[in-house]
């Protein structure tokens, strides 16, 4: 059974809550960064990603850039634009997107959790991405950035956010730049905070949705700093780390879709008579499938469905039966020679937030050859391949609408 811990947050001044709550670090670059933070200077971006206050020449890993970021958090704490909460509480998060809503407890989950495998996973990670989130944390000596979390739907628990949300005034609520409209109450009654920890112990597990190297990297801090505390006695806040968990039937999974520059050497004719070995083609398709084992691939200005051949893929393994799967192991690997997604110069990402009009504009630019818009991965999908001990392919699920930054940290 987990465990989930109020803590007493460090949160924006109340007016400026609109200002310093940023995206996340991982959904800009550093120049789309650097132009935002230049319109708005309070932006949690300067702490989240740091190398907009310094010279774009310095490499985003130097110790300089984790400096910067906790010289900024710092700030923020001195001029009193954000303030740590006396209590120790929970918080709700509410967060509308067009007709989606989804509210979500801000919480502290255990490391020892994570560890013992009750915060299961779907993702490998990437040491290099551990260890640029362990020096953000050990630097600041803070988690600024949550990891997003889902569970299976808890009634009781969804009627006391109901009467938590419904009673209480919000503490903050604005629209961000992006159309998002946030909320954030506080839990500060004593009765409410228990039975949220009391609830929560009775949920067998947690699934990391996103932020596998932020969960992984809390684990890694919480680890070093037991090994380096004889007098650790497991209560001190670096054994937790920060987050936010959402019941699955609030999850909103978008398409990850997928450009490739080049045909591999491939015409167009072999290409596309290689692709019917393993793939049913028709022309004239939709942009965006409407279900399952159905892809809409766009080239030379045009759209083409495909449909795995019956017997191409083993149907009942949970991981290779994903539409990511079947794409990469029937078509991207054999046929354009994208053997690893995760290095690949050659292939390109796309959330599907951006839609198939942004497929049809790299594809049309010249710079890419072909794309590929999927049908999203469910959330029952991602739990099936998580308590199967396996991983999803890279980039297998797109959530929307993302958390921003600084709206609670976690002060270690």
């Amino acid at each position: 059974m987990v465990t989930v811990r109020p803590f007493n947050g460090l949160r924006p001044a109340k007016e400026l809550a609109e200002q310093i709550a940023s995206p996340p670090y991982d959904v800009l670059d550093s120049n789309e960064a650097r132009a935002a933070v230049t319109e708005n200077p309070l932006s949690f971006l300067r702490v989240v990603k740091p190398e907009v206050d310094l010279d774009p020449s310095v490499d985003i890993y130097d110790s300089k850039v984790y400096e910067q970021g906790a010289l900024n958090l710092r700030t923020l704490m001195e001029r009193g634009e954000m303030i740590q909460d006396k209590k120790s509480m929970f918080y709700f998060y509410r967060q509308i997107m067009g007709d989606h809503s989804q509210v979500g407890l801000v919480a502290n989950v255990s490391a020892e959790d994570y560890s013992n495998n009750l915060i299961k996973k779907h993702e490998f990670t990437r040491k290099v991405k551990e260890e640029d989130r362990i020096r953000h944390i050990e630097t600041q000596n803070a988690q600024c950035g949550p990891v997003f979390l889902t569970y299976p739907d808890v009634p009781e628990f969804d009627a006391l956010q109901r009467k938590v949300c419904s009673r209480t005034d919000p503490e903050y609520d604005f629209v961000s730049p992006d159309g998002i409209r946030h909320t954030l109450w506080l839990v500060t009654e004593d009765n409410e905070i228990e039975a949220i920890e009391r609830i929560f112990h009775r949920v067998p597990s947690l699934y990391v949705a996103d932020g596998h190297h932020r969960s992984a990297a809390g684990t890694i801090v919480a680890e070093r700093r037991r090994d380096s505390n004889d007098n650790h006695s497991g209560h001190e806040e670096y054994n937790y780390f920060l987050a936010v968990i959402f019941p699955k039937s609030q999850m909103k999974i978008l398409a990850y879709n997928r450009v490739v520059a080049d045909l591999n050497g491939n015409s167009e004719d072999e290409f596309m008579r290689e692709i019917r070995r393993k793939f049913n083609v028709t022309e004239n398709a939709v942009p965006s499938p409407d279900s399952r084992l159905k892809y809409s691939m766009y080239l030379s200005g045009k759209w083409y469905g495909l449909e795995p051949i019956a017997g191409s893929f083993p149907a009942s393994d949970p991981v290779k039966s994903l539409d990511a799967s079947i794409l990469q192991e029937n078509l991207l690997n054999p046929l354009l020679g994208i053997d690893d997604p995760r290095t690949s110069e050659r292939i390109k990402f796309v959330g599907g937030i951006r839609g198939t009009q942004e497929l049809e504009r790299l594809v049309d630019s010249g710079r890419h050859k072909v794309a590929f818009s999927l049908f999203p991965t469910s959330i029952d999908q991602l739990i099936e391949v998580a308590e199967s001990g396996n991983v999803m392919p890279p980039k297998s699920t797109w959530f929307e609408p993302k958390l921003r930054s600084g709206m609670v940290v976690h002060l270690l």
